[in-house]
């Protein structure tokens, strides 16, 4: 079958809750991908940052591969060999003191929220039921419907009500707001360190520390959404390492497993996830044997492949031969890392259409809030194949 038989066979049969680029991947390997027909693409959307160690990285395919063969699935029922271990390693590598494995970002954020609002009850003494947490603008945290509840996209709510209450909106990247919103019954503050599907929003320099500071002034937990920033994507292990803070927790996902399997997880101290008692949460496949032993192995390559620090210094040398481009279609590049967003103008008539435009020409990204044209390649991505990249934007700009 061809290109188009797929997406006619989709179209027909698949639910239509996604509106991709049309092309069919059957094939990938590092930053390359192909597809049906052939035709060799440049990834630069490392499927939403999942797969910053590279598609099929061998490593992580071989421990798969090994582990699939042993046991799968126990189900928490039942202990198994694997999670004690990447609960050691992740928290000896991030510095937390606990961590609690859920598949999906989707699912990780829940956990976080529920840890949270029972940590505001029981150790805060807010009044039951009472609970607030606070979010900003233009969040993307998941598309639960708590979620959702606290998303301020009109799409992402529309005809899903009513919604779970319990959570204060402020202005992304406003301190003075942040400090008016907390109340007694203020249990959290979740924020993403870089807004990615808002457009690659970056924060004042120092924001988050402020922010910070007055969490802990006033008893709130700061909770760090890095599911998309995280682990490499931003140029450190994870984005709030720019402002110096360590939160009270982390939520994380994606990356975690170099794209081969589901794995997400909350980080934080015993004082937060020591709030969860046997049965007050739980998944049947969430710290299972399988994706434990991908984690693992996908925490080992970004560290020995030296994977934050490369898309650091490939962000700034990427970061300066797009400020290079002359188009008046630009209105604003900015990015930290390999995690990078172009603004173009309004009259620009959309990112989509560049988006396709560059599809043509052998590169593969998506536009995000209409305007913006996302760029994260996997980490692994060269100097060459960048300069590659950029000869492609830079003809489609002009």
């Amino acid at each position: 079958m061809q290109t188009k038989d797929y997406i006619s066979i989709e179209e027909q049969y698949g639910a239509h809750n996604y509106h991709p680029l049309n092309v069919v991947i059957n094939k990938a390997k590092g930053v390359w991908v192909y597809d049906v027909d052939g035709k060799k693409y440049l990834d630069f959307l490392a499927s939403y940052s999942a797969v910053n160690q590279g598609h099929c990285h061998p490593r992580i395919i071989n421990v798969m591969k090994s582990q699939a063969e042993k046991v799968t699935l126990t189900s928490r029922a039942f202990r198994n060999d694997q999670l004690p271990r990447l609960c050691k390693e992740l928290c000896e590598l991030t510095g937390f003191e606990m961590m609690l494995p859920m598949n999906s970002g989707a699912e990780a954020v829940e956990t976080a929220i529920k840890a949270a609002r029972k940590w505001g009850y029981k150790i805060k003494k807010i009044e039951n039921d009472k609970a607030e947490i606070i979010a900003c603008s233009n969040n993307f945290h998941g598309r639960t419907t708590t979620i959702v509840s606290f998303s301020t996209e009109h799409q992402y709510r529309d005809g899903y009500g009513p919604f779970t209450p319990g959570f204060v909106i402020i202005p992304y990247n406003d301190i003075d707001a942040l400090e008016k919103a907390i109340t007694p019954n203020t249990a959290a503050f979740i924020v993403e360190p870089i807004q990615g599907e808002a457009g690659i929003l970056i924060p004042s320099e120092g924001y988050l520390k402020k922010a910070y500071e007055i969490c802990k002034k006033n008893n709130v937990l700061f909770i760090a959404d890095e599911i998309q920033s995280g682990l490499g994507r931003s140029g450190k292990l994870f984005a709030y390492e720019y402002d110096g803070i360590k939160p009270d927790a982390v939520i994380i996902g994606k990356a975690l497993s170099g794209g081969a399997y589901p794995v997400s997880a909350v980080l934080a101290s015993k004082d937060v996830l020591g709030i969860f008692n046997p049965g007050d949460h739980g998944s049947t496949f969430g710290g299972n044997p399988l994706g434990c032993a991908i984690a693992r192995e996908s925490i080992k390559v970004l560290v020995e492949e030296n994977l934050p620090q490369r898309s650091f210094e490939l962000g700034n040398y990427f970061l300066e031969k797009l400020n290079k481009i002359q188009s008046a279609h630009i209105k604003e590049i900015r990015g930290k890392g390999l995690f990078i967003g172009i603004e173009l103008k309004t009259e620009a008539g959309g990112a989509r259409r560049f988006c396709e435009a560059l599809k043509e020409l052998g590169l593969l990204c998506k536009e995000t809030h209409e305007n913006v044209i996302r760029l994260a390649p996997p980490l692994v991505i060269k100097k060459e194949e960048i300069d590659w990249a950029v000869e492609r934007i830079e003809e489609v700009l002009k």
